[in-house]
């Protein structure tokens, strides 16, 4: 047996993912923890009002989403699911994406150091799981099955819409030197950091390459996440904070959202489809 090859069940890997299981689990942990510790000790942490209306609604979120995507991810990859595998490096980017944000909007305090590690497991466990997926194997399982056009064209009109509002928002910000309250601008460095990966990623499976194939879904799983993340974020900040519920932002939110769950689920259907052909 060709050990370059080595399969977990039927899963197109290069070599074995120990170490970027353990360390997947590991950042559920440490998610998990850094979440239990802002809904437990919000106020030391989130010394200010805008860090508490901001993170503390958050943190449920990454409680509700984050982990469980992750580990649930983790769980289908184990049993040799390829949609699992192919979500993981989604989950981890949507865990790295928070993280961003909090790492730049918090102040130094005990809550920090636990963000800024999952800020460099996740990146460790991105690179590790990304190089040990067989992308050649996985184009030809997927080629002509799943809507490479669409959802390449999806990620990327969104990755180039998001790097234009991120230039416009920092741009007027310098022009008008207006200050940029601490969440705003961790928002924009996490968005300069997504962009470039939905756009590339995109425009990799618009053109049929191994690497789009191996990188479309879990880069629409993210997406998606994020989005369905955010009208969790809307409905519950009235709830847990004095931020008022605007309707409107939620309904905007899911309008937006289907932009990247219509190509998402098309793609899983594909998947299956592809699995499990119908009898002729």
């Amino acid at each position: 047996m060709n050990t370059d090859q080595e399969r977990v069940g039927s899963l197109p890997i290069r070599y074995k993912l120990t170490l970027v299981y353990a360390l997947s689990f590991l950042i559920a942990l440490l998610l998990a923890a850094a979440s239990v510790a802002g809904l437990l000790y919000g106020t030391a942490i989130y010394p200010t009002e805008e860090l508490f209306r901001s993170f503390m609604p958050n943190d449920v979120v990454n409680l509700c989403i984050g982990a469980p995507i992750l580990l649930g991810s983790l769980w289908l990859a184990r049993r040799g699911q390829l949609l699992g595998l192919l979500c993981w490096p989604g989950a981890l980017f949507f865990v790295l994406y928070n993280a961003i944000v909090y790492v730049f909007a918090l102040p130094l305090n005990a809550a920090f150091p636990l963000h800024l590690g999952l800020v460099v497991l996740s990146v460790y466990a991105l690179i590790g799981l990304v190089a040990g997926i067989d992308g050649n194997v996985v184009q030809q399982r997927l080629s002509g099955a799943v809507p490479e056009r669409l959802a390449g064209g999806v990620l990327a009109g969104l990755g180039l819409l998001f790097c234009v509002r991120v230039v416009g928002v920092l741009g007027n910000a310098l022009t008008s030197q207006a200050p940029m309250a601490e969440t705003e601008l961790a928002l924009q460095i996490a968005d300069v950091v997504i962009t470039p990966a939905w756009v590339i990623g995109g425009i990799l499976l618009w053109r049929r390459q191994a690497l789009g194939y191996v990188t479309g879904l879990g880069l629409l799983f993210q997406a998606s996440m994020l989005f369905i993340a955010l009208i969790i974020f809307l409905l519950l900040q009235p709830f847990l904070t004095t931020a008022p519920f605007v309707l409107v932002d939620v309904v905007v939110i899911f309008v937006m959202g289907l932009i990247c769950f219509v190509p998402f689920a098309l793609f899983v259907r594909g998947m299956v489809s592809k699995r499990n052909p119908s009898p002729a």
